[in-house]
């Protein structure tokens, strides 16, 4: 089966269409929330933007995985490239889950909210992945060492994902259960097109972001060849 590739460009207008798609449905067609009011229509940019960085810090966790085990060309870049995006969209799912909880809640931060702390850990750890990078000279080891502490991480998306079901608290009520999602249906459309176009955002950037490192690569060998 092939995949279809779309170019930068094409994912960029796709990007576009999608966040106004997200933008109109999340003001004029998804209900106003009973318990919250217009104050909870932030959810459908903060859980999204969440979702996404979980999703980068993954794909940064599999890239690092075929550099190890594959020794695929260009893979410790895209790691590295990834795990960047997922530290951008960590910082806005701090920013924006704070400015929510202050709104709804009065409170810009709680230390007793397991999904909180955890999500902060998560986000502090892979900020440290850069010390670690960069703290270490271009080559083969930095690329190994990069990749076994992009690996360890992986291990804290579920339990920052899953603390939500287990903290309870009135900072995050849970949306989600097993019983689908807790929400009506126009609420449920808005929040799959907030996510889809903050998807498609974040996989541009990302591209975006590796053709220019790949270009300045290429740049820096064609000096040294040049002398």
């Amino acid at each position: 089966m092939r995949v279809v590739r779309l170019s930068l460009p094409a994912l960029a207008a796709l990007a576009l269409a999608l966040m106004a798609a997200a933008l109109a449905l999340i003001a004029y067609v998804a209900p106003e929330d009973a318990d919250q009011g217009l104050s909870q229509r932030i959810f459908y940019f903060h859980v999204p933007i969440a979702l996404t960085a979980y999703a980068f810090f993954g794909l940064g966790a599999w890239k690092a995985l075929r550099h190890l085990w594959k020794r695929e060309p260009g893979a410790d870049l895209e790691s590295y490239v990834a795990i960047h995006q997922g530290v951008i969209f960590g910082v806005l799912t701090l920013a924006t889950g704070s400015i929510w909880a202050k709104i709804s809640w009065g409170h810009w931060w709680t230390w007793s909210s397991n999904q909180l702390v955890l999500f902060l850990v998560l986000f502090l750890f892979y900020s440290a992945y850069f010390m670690l990078r960069f703290s270490m000279e271009p080559g083969p080891a930095r690329e190994n060492a990069s990749a076994v502490y992009a690996l360890f991480g992986v291990a804290l998306i579920p339990v920052s994902f899953f603390a939500i079901r287990l903290a309870n608290d009135f900072i995050h009520p849970t949306v989600f259960s097993l019983d689908g999602p807790q929400m009506t249906g126009l609420m449920f459309l808005a929040f799959c097109v907030s996510w889809a176009a903050l998807l498609a955002l974040a996989s541009c950037l990302y591209r975006l972001e590796l053709t220019g490192k790949r270009l300045d690569m290429r740049l820096r060998e064609l000096r040294e060849v040049l002398g």
